[in-house]
């Protein structure tokens, strides 16, 4: 079923305006109504599916995050630069928190971020509901559940990750403060998300493939990104770009075109590019940008 929202789920108003429709390509095929709201100017999904029926929209081979198959190109690439990214990871965790800790990860996936933090000596745990990609998880001896109940209610961490994973939460207010009340007093929040005001969302418009609807509920920016670190009372102390994000999202929007081939493949790094030149002077707005909160 669907559920239609009355209030901004992220500051509450009850004033939003129809913003513009965008197409499932990855599985239905439908169109959904993207609302903005007229206080906070946050975009979000509106009506969207509910936690009982998103299920459905996750189900396509080519979802990499919930399975360990690269059944195209685009998810071979993927595969590959993965290697490149865990080590960005875990430097960007042992920079921020000096000696290793309690990390949590939220929306793990199939666990290999996890797996290489667990191997550099951090303690680790994970929070996954996909059951497929929770199983993935749990097969490199991970502790992995399936919501936070079931981590220990005592339990406190370092350091809580989620790398592309608030713009698919529907209670988005109610696990937000649940995961910062689950940090140590000096822990840190990293928080991944697409950003609707970069250049490669421009380029593509309603092809985007990071508005990757219906199981994308919210469309943050970076001023969206200092509500929400103001609602959970933390301060955004940094932010980095995260720029292999470009090429993959120009990749995936070319497809949305039913560009294929080489010229797909030359189209995409090359937007991919010119999305990470122009946001170095047009005020950080990378395509996905990975956000570093601590509390006040």
């Amino acid at each position: 079923m669907t559920e239609k929202l009355t209030q901004c789920p992220l500051c509450s108003s009850g004033h939003f305006i129809n913003y513009q429709t965008i197409k499932d390509f990855s599985v239905s095929k439908e169109d959904f109504l993207l609302c903005k709201c007229n206080s906070c100017t946050l975009i979000f999904t509106n009506p969207r599916p509910d936690k009982e029926s998103i299920g459905k929209y996750y189900e396509f081979e080519d979802y990499i995050s919930h399975q360990d198959q690269a059944n195209n190109l685009i998810n071979s690439l993927y595969k590959l630069v993965r290697r490149i990214t865990l080590k960005q990871k875990i430097k960007w965790i042992n920079t921020i928190h000096r000696g290793k800790g309690n990390l949590l990860d939220y929306g793990c996936g199939t666990g290999y971020f996890l797996k290489a933090a667990s191997e550099d000596g951090w303690n680790v745990k994970g929070i996954e509901p996909n059951k497929q990609a929770r199983n993935i998880a749990q097969q490199f001896q991970l502790d992995v559940s399936a919501n936070l109940s079931g981590i220990n209610s005592d339990s406190k961490f370092d350091i809580i990750t989620l790398f592309h994973v608030l713009e698919h939460i529907h209670n988005l207010k109610e696990i937000s403060l649940s995961l910062r009340d689950k940090l140590n007093p000096n822990g840190t929040l990293l928080i991944a998300v697409p950003n609707k005001d970069s250049w490669d969302a421009n380029k593509y418009q309603t092809d985007w493939a990071a508005w990757d609807v219906p199981r994308h509920l919210y469309h943050f920016n970076q001023m969206t990104m200092k509500t929400l670190a103001k609602m959970l009372d933390m301060q955004i102390i940094s932010s980095i770009p995260m720029k292999f994000d470009s090429y993959y999202v120009s990749l995936l929007s070319e497809k949305h075109q039913e560009k294929r081939g080489i010229k797909a493949l030359f189209s995409g790094f090359i937007n991919g590019l010119k999305s990470n030149y122009w946001a170095k002077n047009n005020q950080d707005n990378y395509s996905s940008i990975l956000f570093i909160l601590k509390k006040k």
